[in-house]
Parts: structure tokens; C-alpha cells; sequence
């Protein structure tokens, strides 16, 4: 009989201590996961806002089209202009020397600076990195302020159920519920349809 109580107390024990432990593993886990994979969207939510910068640049507005953001990355060019001669060069200038001349590059060439994208890469603007395939949730249009001014405005965002949907269920629940509590987004968004933001991200 004492010989059985001990066994049942010990594998007591050993229930409790895994509850501790997971208990306090579970969330660290969470914790890091999120942390990881927020960094891999962001990074894309990063490139898609660049995309969109230049394309405004190009077409005096932005787009809600991820078919056209990704056509006009992969098949588009910028204009950019050079100096032929010195305009402090006032001979130069006189005899009409001094000129610029316009030139096109490929946008896929230009607009992410030193990082380098495929093709591939650009083409996978709309998915949410670990997202199972869901997509970014991406708007464009024209706001007006407050002082009656009408700019051109997008936003585009990441729910943090469409990248942590298999994590734990219930810190997820609290994640989402704590971002909405401070009137967040819950999850990661660049812009805003609503108020003039510089395209601002909320992480930011």
C-alpha cells in the first residue's frame, strides 16, 4: 500500500513538473516563433512598400493590384536624367554645351538599392511568408486631409492569424486581444487608408 502511494506521488510529481515546464516553455516558445516570423513579413511588407513608392513616382498614384505592382517591378523602367557638362561651366552654358539627358532603367534593377531580388522573389510579393498561401491584404486610393488636401494612399497588412495560425491557440487569442486592448492592428500592416501615414508601418 505505502509502496503504491509513493508510485502515485511520484508520477504526481512528474505531471505537475511538465505542466511547469510547458507552462513556462510554451509561451517562450510563442515568443520566439513570433518574433521570428515577423521579422521574415516585415521584411517582404518592406520590398512590396518600395515597390509602391515608385511605382507612385511612375503613375502619380498607388496600386491595389498585386498582378500590377508585380508587373510593373518586373517589366517597368524609371526615368532618370544625367548632367553632360558643368552648369558652373558659364562658357559651356553660353554656347548651350550644358544639357541633360534622360535615360530609362528597369525598375527591378533600381528601386530596392543593393539588395538584389529574383524575379521568383517578386513574384511571391503577394504571399505571406509563413502563411500557408494566404496573401497580403492590399488597398489603394486617394484620402482627403484635414486641411482638404487629396493625396494618393495604400496600406497593406498581415493578420497575425495568417502566419501564426498553427501555434498555440490561446496565446494567440491573448496576442490578437492585447493589440486590439491598445487599439492596434493585431498583426503587421504598412499604411493606412484612413490617415496620411508616409506609408508608415506599425512596427515602426
Amino acid at each position: 500500500m505505502k509502496k503504491a502511494i509513493q508510485i502515485v506521488l511520484f508520477l504526481v510529481i512528474v505531471v505537475l513538473g511538465y505542466i511547469l515546464v510547458d507552462s513556462i516553455l510554451t509561451p517562450l516558445e510563442f515568443q520566439n516563433t513570433t518574433k521570428l516570423r515577423e521579422a521574415a513579413v516585415i521584411e517582404r511588407i518592406k520590398d512590396i512598400r518600395t515597390a509602391q513608392r515608385a511605382y507612385k513616382t511612375v503613375h502619380q498614384r498607388f496600386t491595389g493590384s498585386f498582378d500590377t505592382l508585380i508587373n510593373f517591378v518586373l517589366n517597368d523602367s524609371l526615368v532618370f536624367e544625367k548632367a553632360i557638362g558643368s552648369a558652373d561651366d558659364s562658357v559651356a552654358v553660353a554656347k548651350g554645351l550644358v544639357k541633360r539627358e534622360k535615360f530609362n532603367v528597369a525598375a527591378i534593377d533600381t528601386i530596392f538599392g543593393e539588395r538584389k531580388l529574383t524575379p521568383d522573389q517578386i513574384k511571391n510579393f503577394r504571399f505571406i511568408p509563413y502563411g500557408n498561401g494566404k496573401e497580403y491584404i492590399m488597398a489603394a486610393g486617394d484620402l482627403a486631409t484635414e486641411s482638404k488636401v487629396v493625396v494618393p494612399v495604400f496600406e497593406c497588412k498581415a493578420p497575425y492569424k495568417s502566419f501564426l495560425m498553427d501555434q498555440d491557440k490561446q496565446l494567440l487569442i491573448n496576442l490578437i486581444d492585447d493589440a486590439k486592448t491598445l487599439n492596434h492592428y493585431p498583426g503587421i500592416k504598412v499604411g493606412s487608408m484612413t490617415e496620411a501615414t508616409n506609408e508608415a508601418g506599425n512596427w515602426e
